[in-house]
């Protein structure tokens, strides 16, 4: 059962994994950027950018995401000390080799659907197709019948050949290689590349839950929002706490005396460099942008 990261079991685990090195890996949609209604329109808040410049003064920090990196990239107006894309299949050293084998499935695949999406339940306008080249994202979210499309996706993508890797998430769907790994993986191979002592990693969806689950005494694991079924050691309430954490975080590793003093330069500099970023979204960029989950 998870337990609030802001309590004393929380403080005292923060205490013992955020130390000089320490690695802190986040997921981008529903963690770092709200939810919004089309996957296009995702982009950080510039309080969540303001900080994570900050906290990258003091730590490196990594970002592990479903999106593609050239989807990702522009959307972060920071340069990531990592930058982990389609569920790890790239920005690793170990990113699998066979990419044009990838790119031959996901076009079979893409044609198909293409195909089954043009009739019955299925050819409705609120379902979206992403090509990611190695991977596909099968968006329902504005789909009209929920509960009728989900069961109906699930059946096409049993047809298809080779038989995909599924990774659900927040009415989605990730067809990845059968070969492929998940976030999980990724983190691991992340962890050997850094040589990070610790490591904390933060995330909201279904496919976060592959690194929620390792076996690692030196990762802290925290899941945007409560859920009963999450395998995350902690949670916060609500996407809006992410700047709270940042906060705690770049005191913490700022040192203990004078901290605060420290912190407070920091993120003036960050404020300043965060100021003069650019990105798909950046107009929208304020404090509107942080909404709780499920609004």
């Amino acid at each position: 059962m998870m337990t609030p990261l802001l309590s004393d079991a929380g403080r005292a685990r923060l205490d013992s994994i955020v130390r000089p090195g320490v690695l802190c890996v986040f997921d981008f949609d529903g963690t770092l950027a709200p939810i919004v209604p089309q996957p296009n329109q995702a982009c950080l808040p510039a309080p969540v950018l303001t900080r994570l410049v900050a906290l990258q003064q003091v730590t490196r920090v990594a970002i592990l995401t479903g999106r593609s990196l050239v989807d990702i990239g522009p959307r972060l107006q920071f340069k990531a000390d990592f930058l982990v894309g389609n569920h790890g299949l790239e920005g690793l050293p170990q990113s699998p080799p066979d990419i044009r084998s990838f790119q031959q499935m996901c076009r079979l695949w893409r044609e198909d659907l293409a195909q089954a999406f043009t009739g019955g339940q299925l050819a409705d306008p609120g379902i979206m197709l992403e090509d990611k080249l190695i991977s596909l994202s099968v968006h329902y979210r504005h789909a009209a019948h929920h509960e009728q499309v989900e069961p109906a996706l699930r059946a096409v993508f049993g047809r298809l050949n080779p038989a995909p890797r599924i990774i659900g998430g927040k009415y989605v769907f990730n067809l990845l290689p059968p070969t492929a790994g998940d976030k999980g993986t990724a983190f691991d191979q992340l962890m050997r590349h850094s040589g990070a002592p610790s490591a904390l990693y933060v995330g909201d969806d279904v496919t976060d839950e592959d690194v929620f689950k390792l076996d690692r005494p030196n990762l802290l694991s925290i899941r945007i929002g409560q859920s009963q079924y999450s395998s995350a050691e902690f949670f916060l309430r609500r996407h809006v706490d992410i700047v709270h954490l940042l906060d705690t975080l770049i005191e913490r590793l700022a040192g203990q005396a004078g901290s605060r003093a420290l912190a407070s330069t920091i993120a003036a500099s960050a404020a300043s460099a965060a100021s003069a970023a650019t990105g798909p979204a950046a107009g929208n960029n304020d404090n509107t942008g942080l909404r709780t989950l499920n609004e």
